[in-house]
Parts: C-alpha cells; sequence; structure tokens
C-alpha cells in the first residue's frame, strides 16, 4: 500500500464528513448510520490498511470532551427535576439490563465464565450520549424525554463501568465480593464528583483573571480532560468527574465571561462535537470490518448470532423496564416530586426505544484483557468484541432507523411552555435594564439625547413583550425576510464599493446576533 502524507488523511475525512453529513440532509437516514456504513465500506477496501483502535485512545481523547459538552449544554434545573427516572435508567436499568445480558450469554456460550458474562453485560448495557443526541437532537421530540435521555446517558457509564471493571477483576483474579464492588461505586462517584466540582471552580477563577476570549475557550477544552486524568489517577470515576464539571461551569459561565467568549466557545465546542462524532461512527465502522475478519470463518455465524440475540434481549429489557418504574410509583402511590409530572405515554414509548449502543460499549470491549492471571489467554475475547459489535450496528440501525417514523406518527404536541418563559425574561431584564438607564442618566458624564434615545428603544421592546399578540411563526418568517433583505442590501454595498469588507463584517454581525436570538440560525 503506498504511503501518504497524515494531511491527505485528514483532507479525505473531512471531505467524506461533509459529503455525509450534506446526504444525510437529503435522506431518511440519520448521519451516524451512514457514518458507520462509509466505514464498513472503507474496512472493506482491499489493500487500505486500517489503523488499529487503542482502547486508551478513545477513553482519554474522544470521551472526555463528549460527556463534559454534553453535561454542559444540559439544563441543570430539568435534570434535577427528572433526577428519579434518570437514576432508575442510569443505575436501576444498567444493572438489569447485566444480568439479563449475562445469562442469554452463557445459554447460547456454555463454556463462558459467569464473570465474563457480566462483563459482557456491562459492556452492552449503557446507551450511549453521542448516538443519542446525534439522532435524537435533530427531530421534534418533548424537552423532557430529551433531558431523560441525555441524564441517563450521562450517568449510566459511571454505573456500567464500575460494574465492568469489578467482573474483570473477579475473571482475572477469581474473586469478587458484592460488598466491596457497592461500597466502590459511592466513593468512585463521591470522589469523581468533587473533582468534577473543583476542576470546574477552578475554570471560572482563572476565566475571571484571564479576560481574554481566546483563552478562555482554551480553558473549556482543557478542563475535560483535566477532569479526567487526575480521576483516573486516583482511580474514581472520571465520567463523573467531567459531567459534574460540564455542569458547574455552564451554570457559572454567564458571570464569568464576556459575550465574545461564550458565542466563540459555543462555535468551537460544535465544531469539536461535529468533528468527533464524526469520526467516532466511522472508527465504529472500520473496526467492524477488521474484527469479522479476525474471527474463524466456522464460528463467525454462531458469533454474529449470538450478538444479535444478546442485542434484542438488551432492547426487550428496556422496553419492559421503562413503562415498569413509570407506572409503579403510581401503582405504590409514592409520593412524586411536584415538578415531576409523569411521562405520557408517547414518551415513555419513546424513552423506552431509544437505546442506540456506542463508542463506550466498543472502548470497554477493546479493553479487555489478554491474559488471566494465571497466564491463559481471557477467555472469548475476540467473540466478546464481535457481539459487541454486532450489538452497536444492531441498535443503531434497528433503532435509529425507525426513530424518526415514530416520532412523526406520534406528532407530539409543539411545546409553547419554553416560549413563554423566554417572553417572561426578555421582559424582566428590559425592565432591569430601563431602571439602569434612569439611574445613569443622573450622572454628569452622560449624554441626555443618549437617555431619550435608549428609553424609546426600551419602551419598544417592554411593550413588544407585554403584548406579544399576533402569529409567532409569521412574526419568525417576516423578520426572517428582513434580515435577508439586510444582508443583500450589505453585500451589494460592499460589491459596490460603498462599504468596506470590515464594515460589512460588523454589521453582518449584528444582522447574524439578531437572527440567532429570533430562531432564524440556519435560515440561508
Amino acid at each position: 500500500m503506498p504511503h501518504f502524507p497524515p494531511i491527505l488523511y485528514a483532507i479525505a475525512f473531512a471531505a467524506l464528513v461533509v459529503a455525509l453529513t450534506a446526504l444525510a440532509r437529503r435522506l431518511p437516514v440519520p448521519t451516524p448510520i451512514l457514518q458507520v456504513a462509509a466505514g464498513l465500506l472503507l474496512g472493506l477496501v482491499p489493500g487500505v490498511e486500517m489503523p488499529q483502535l487503542d482502547p486508551d485512545l478513545i477513553f482519554f481523547v474522544f470521551l472526555p470532551p463528549i460527556l463534559w459538552a454534553a453535561a454542559f449544554f444540559t439544563s441543570l434545573r430539568e435534570f434535577k427535576a427528572n433526577i428519579r427516572p434518570i437514576g432508575l435508567l442510569a443505575v436501576g436499568l444498567v444493572l438489569v439490563t447485566t444480568a439479563a445480558v449475562a445469562v442469554a450469554a452463557r445459554a447460547f456460550m456454555p463454556g463462558l465464565p459467569w464473570a465474563v458474562a457480566i462483563a459482557l453485560g456491562a459492556i452492552v448495557s449503557p446507551p450511549d450520549a453521542v448516538a443519542a443526541a446525534a439522532i435524537v437532537s435533530r427531530l421534534p421530540v418533548p424537552r423532557r424525554v430529551i433531558t431523560i435521555l441525555e441524564g441517563e446517558s450521562l450517568v449510566n457509564d459511571a454505573s456500567a463501568l464500575v460494574l465492568y471493571r469489578a467482573a474483570i477483576a473477579a475473571a482475572v483474579t477469581g474473586q469478587f465480593s458484592w460488598g466491596a464492588t457497592v461500597v466502590r461505586f459511592f466513593i468512585d462517584a463521591g470522589v469523581g464528583a468533587m473533582i468534577g466540582l473543583l476542576v470546574g471552580w477552578l475554570i471560572i477563577r482563572a476565566m475571571r483573571w484571564t479576560k481574554d476570549a481566546l483563552a478562555e475557550t482554551l480553558l473549556t477544552i482543557a478542563g475535560p480532560y483535566v477532569a479526567w486524568v487526575v480521576a483516573e489517577q486516583l482511580h474514581v470515576s472520571a465520567v463523573l468527574a467531567c459531567v459534574v464539571g460540564g455542569l458547574h461551569l455552564r451554570q457559572h459561565l454567564s458571570t464569568a465571561v464576556g459575550p465574545s467568549s461564550r458565542l466563540q466557545t459555543k462555535i468551537v465546542w460544535d465544531l469539536i462535537v461535529f468533528l468527533l462524532n464524526a469520526m467516532i461512527f466511522l472508527l465504529l465502522g472500520v473496526q467492524f470490518s477488521a474484527l469479522i475478519s479476525a474471527v474463524p470463518p466456522g464460528e463467525l455465524g454462531s458469533v454474529i448470532r449470538t450478538g444479535v440475540v444478546v442485542g434484542a434481549v438488551a432492547i426487550v429489557v428496556r422496553l419492559l423496564w421503562v413503562p415498569i418504574v413509570q407506572v409503579l410509583p403510581r401503582l405504590l402511590r409514592t409520593r412524586r416530586r411536584r415538578d415531576e409530572e409523569p411521562l405520557q405515554w408517547k414518551g415513555i414509548s419513546l424513552v423506552a426505544w431509544t437505546s442506540m449502543r456506542g463508542i463506550v460499549s466498543l472502548a470497554s470491549a477493546l479493553a479487555l484483557p489478554l491474559v488471566l492471571a494465571s497466564g491463559a489467554p481471557f477467555p472469548h475475547r475476540t467473540e466478546l468484541i464481535v457481539i459487541t459489535m454486532v450489538v452497536i450496528i444492531m441498535t443503531l440501525v434497528v433503532q435509529g432507523l425507525t426513530l424518526a417514523p415514530i416520532i412523526r406518527a406520534f406528532a407530539f404536541a409543539p411545546e409553547v411552555e419554553h416560549i413563554e418563559e423566554e417572553r417572561i425574561a426578555r421582559l424582566e431584564a428590559a425592565r432591569r435594564g430601563a431602571e439602569a438607564l434612569e439611574d445613569a442618566s443622573r450622572e454628569d458624564w452622560v449624554d441626555k439625547r443618549d437617555v431619550e434615545w435608549l428609553r424609546a428603544e426600551l419602551k419598544d421592546r417592554v411593550r413588544l413583550r407585554e403584548h406579544p399578540g399576533g402569529n409567532p411563526d409569521g412574526r419568525r418568517r417576516l423578520r426572517a425576510r428582513m434580515i435577508k433583505a439586510e444582508r443583500r442590501m450589505l453585500v451589494r454595498l460592499r460589491n459596490e464599493g460603498a462599504i468596506s469588507d470590515e464594515v460589512l463584517r460588523e454589521l453582518e454581525l449584528e444582522l447574524d446576533l439578531e437572527a440567532v436570538r429570533a430562531g432564524l440560525g440556519d435560515a440561508r
């Protein structure tokens, strides 16, 4: 195979990602599925040598920023309001799925030790935050359903990895203690959360000191890796360290940095997550092609069948568990939080069906040890990795392809609560701005003409918020047309030489910010 410079691989990767993203916009197929399929085809190209995927590379390079970003963009209020269903999914369902998968794996692979079967259950039990967000986030799904799915994906990795490590230790050494595992879970979770809080607090302190947008953006990128490394060195939950750090940073970012820093941070993180997601799903497809060839031909069919059964068990367990934990508190008349309303059957069905597996399961499978403490090979290591890949592909394809039709069939009612909250927030902020203007108008340096101009502007804003009236969708369409016309006029003035490119950029930025505020960020 000819050797190409790394830059050519980077260009080819970028071109492939752009092409797949554009294709996904035109097809009724989620982008992650197209990326996995492209990875599969790449792995089958003769003469193309694919690099071996190091599990440490996945855990350190991919997982920290993805968990941090997912936590950063999660509403802490909604997370706390749904802590019960999130906990029942992130801990309870992980335990139940692990047990069910272990029993199923033993039934189809009688020689599989129980500890290894439990390790397989822990590997495939946690749905993946990346897969869920990549498929569900662009669909018209109730906000509470997304909060539960994202919250589950943030926490379930921690519980699954504790089970995984305990099962691996039992398989390698032959010793296992449920009591020690439970105690270890709470220690890992508590210390990991404290590390995340500390890292988030230090980042906020550094941001207040630097006062530079680029430096502040760099701090947010370094944060997840610092939290992960410190937690790993202390052998506690690095997953929760990243989750808590991201949540803490989001709660204090609004008062720690300026507007330009917040805009820049969001743009940079959107790009980082986009690239990491694309790379993850492409690597999933490539690795599946490579692993298939590692299984002896006579055993491949049996291993794939076992993988399909394990995937079906994981899906069925979730389909049974989610309705039970939603209905059981009502039957037992368990007292609920005031702000925790029961999900309707459509929301329950969607939560139960959305359980795609992804990069965490693959990394855990690849991290299986090669040998036991006795020096013997780890039992069925290659088969377990292929089974994990079958489960990942199966859940991505079966559930990923059916989510959009199911959501369209459910026809969820549009949510208007956030629109009213936004109106009230804008109204109160405008009123507070008016009070600050009146206080400042008494100072000597203030020009009264400026005060009158700003006072008139604030009155118009308050009036619009107090009496919204009309059709919100119609106003948005009208505003989109106005902004588009203004932008075209600016470009025309630049092309005619009436204004410079610098003036165009400044005024276009104002129009872009206005479009984003109006919910027109994707308008062309």
